[in-house]
């Protein structure tokens, strides 16, 4: 399974990270970056799978695929700095689906 980490809408003095829908607007930016062959015709309009919005414990949060530094190390860096520019709490993980989840 791909290593992945998550950049959770707190900061790192645990306030909670405005505008509230910040994750979606990374996300959106980050839409183009994704896999060979994945996407298809309307790619535009979709998350990429490598950086997609998620809630964790009911936590906005952004859960970005380590593979997009091999597809794209300028986009890695970006969300990185991203989230250390804002100060905001990154967690090195990997989502596991619940049991009779689909992903």
């Amino acid at each position: 399974m791909a290593s992945e980490f998550f950049i959770l809408g707190l900061t790192t003095d645990g306030k909670q990270f405005r505008p509230s829908d910040w994750a979606d607007r990374l996300c959106g930016v980050m839409s183009c970056f994704r896999p060979a062959g994945t996407g298809g015709r309307n790619a535009h309009l979709q998350y990429s799978p490598l950086v997609r919005p998620e809630m964790i414990n009911g936590v906005k949060a952004v859960v970005v695929n380590e593979t997009l530094k091999d597809i794209e190390p300028m986009a890695y860096h970006f969300v990185k700095q991203f989230a250390l520019d804002n100060k905001l709490q990154v967690v090195d993980a990997c989502l596991v689906p619940l049991p009779g989840e689909k992903k």
